[in-house]
Order: C-alpha cells, then sequence, then structure tokens
C-alpha cells in the first residue's frame, strides 16, 4: 500500500517525498511505524523518477559512520536520488521509552556538528581520522562511492542558531518549521551566516515542513481543503523566503482535492 501511494505521487509530478525516523509517531504514539532507512530502501526500488529521503535521520539513533552507509547504499538502490536528511534528535517520549540517552540540547548539538563532519567527508569517499568529544574514527572510510557526486544533498533540520550555523557550513537544503515571521528570520540568519563563512547563500534551498496541526496553530488553512487555501499558504511562506515546501500527505477524503491541485502545478 506505502509503495503504490509513492507511485502516485511520483505520477503526479511531486519532486520529493520523504518518511519519518521515529521508534513512535510524534502525532499519534499508538500507531504502527516502520523504521525509516528500511523502509526508504524498500521505496527507492519500487520508485523511478521522485527524489526521496528521511526527514530527519535523529543523529540520536545510529553512529555517523552507519548512517553515511545507510546513505550510499541507498543512493546505489535509488540510482542517485537520495537526499539526506539529518537532525540533532528532540522526540522525549521516544526516548523515554526505549531507554536511550536523550541529553540537553546543547549536547546534542555539539554532537550534531561533529557527526556532520564525519558524514559529509565520508561520503565524500575521504579516509576519515577524527578525534571529537563525542565520536571518534581512526583511517575510516567507505567504499563503494556513493552515485551522485561529490556526495549526495545534505538537508538539516534547524531552528535555533547554533543549528543555523551548522546548516550554514553543511546544507544543500535547510528545512524548517514555523510562522512566515519565524521563517522570514530564521532565513535572514542563515544567510548572514552563509556570508560570514564565504560561503553563496543561493547555494541553499529555504524547505518548509507543515503538517495540518502546524496549520491551525498558526491560524493558516489547511493546505488540501482548496487550491485556493494551498495558494494562500505557499505565497504566505513563499515572501517569507522559502523555496520549497513539504507537506504531510492528505487525508483521505482530500485525497481528490489534493490530486488535482498537485495535477495542476506540475501542468504549469
Amino acid at each position: 500500500m506505502l509503495a503504490r501511494k509513492w507511485r502516485h505521487y511520483e505520477e503526479l509530478g511531486i519532486e520529493t517525498i520523504w518518511n519519518p525516523d521515529h521508534l513512535l509517531s510524534p502525532i499519534d504514539p499508538t500507531a504502527p511505524m516502520f523504521e525509516g532507512w528500511t523502509t526508504l530502501a524498500a521505496l527507492a526500488a519500487e520508485t523511478s523518477r521522485i527524489r526521496l529521503g528521511v526527514l530527519v535521520s535523529s543523529n540520536l539513533l545510529r553512529h555517523p559512520a552507519l548512517l553515511a552507509q545507510q546513505a550510499i547504499t541507498v543512493d546505489h538502490i535509488s540510482r542517485g536520488r537520495l537526499e539526506v536528511g539529518m537532525g540533532c534528535g528532540w522526540f522525549e517520549e521516544e526516548h523515554r521509552r526505549f531507554g536511550i540517552p536523550l541529553p540537553e540540547p546543547g549536547v546534542r548539538v555539539d554532537r550534531f556538528s561533529e557527526a556532520m563532519e564525519i558524514i559529509d567527508r565520508l561520503l565524500r569517499g575521504e579516509t576519515v581520522t577524527y578525534e571529537g568529544e563525542h565520536y571518534q574514527v581512526s583511517e575510516a572510510r567507505l567504499r563503494p562511492h556513493p552515485v551522485q557526486l561529490p556526495r549526495p544533498p545534505l538537508t538539516l533540520a534547524a531552528h535555533g542558531p547554533r543549528m543555523l550555523r551548522i546548516a550554514a557550513r553543511y546544507a544543500d537544503r535547510w528545512n524548517s518549521m514555523g510562522a512566515p515571521e519565524e521563517m522570514a528570520e530564521r532565513n535572514r540568519f542563515l544567510d548572514a551566516e552563509c556570508e560570514r563563512i564565504g560561503r553563496d547563500p543561493a547555494g541553499i534551498v529555504r524547505s518548509l515542513f507543515m503538517n495540518a496541526a502546524d496549520m491551525a496553530a498558526g491560524k493558516l488553512p489547511d493546505v488540501w481543503e482548496s487550491a485556493e487555501a494551498f495558494s494562500e499558504v505557499v505565497g504566505r511562506f513563499t515572501e517569507a523566503g522559502v523555496g520549497e515546501f513539504v507537506f504531510n500527505q492528505p487525508r483521505p477524503e482530500q485525497q481528490a482535492t489534493a490530486d488535482r491541485i498537485l495535477s495542476d502545478l506540475a501542468a504549469r
């Protein structure tokens, strides 16, 4: 069923499709949940055009070298269609139930920064020796190289200043969530940080993830209600500097309307 849905969205012309990386669903912890990277590998084999990724992989669930090896594997299965999504981890209930340590936010960001240096270099085919506070590797390398060179694109989830600085250094796509005003402020911060380190800000795609609960909290219409609602939400965030939109799939009763919206977008 899931593969059929992904092929359906691929046929509608959607550019990217993503799955989550959780042991429990943050929306409904009682709902079924497949493992993110295993599912992604299977769906990569079941699709042919659409680019795909995990939005986003929790750095607390895997060693960075394992994540890099998983990414290379899925890049080959997909024949070069992988987007590597990464975040520092956050879902407290998931960690509590499964006994996985959840450090304080500052430590999570420290770990994420170290992990991104290792992942970036391993995906580029380098032999990596790294002595950090949280991770250590010695003459580590992964073969084969990924299909996409110099490496698959990195999508980094970042909301606060420290994470945005890491995104400025490594991200090909920055993903966040929030109100238009929040996204605009983060966009400006990311631009300034790119300029500070000598990177062209235009080299980072600005991506928004939003679900129905986020839209309701921000007093925005549900994008799948109508073409007008979709245009209103996209228009407001486009003014805030967002260039790519990731929405949860529509509810069953919204599917026909969503298909019309997406087919019209693809035709244009």
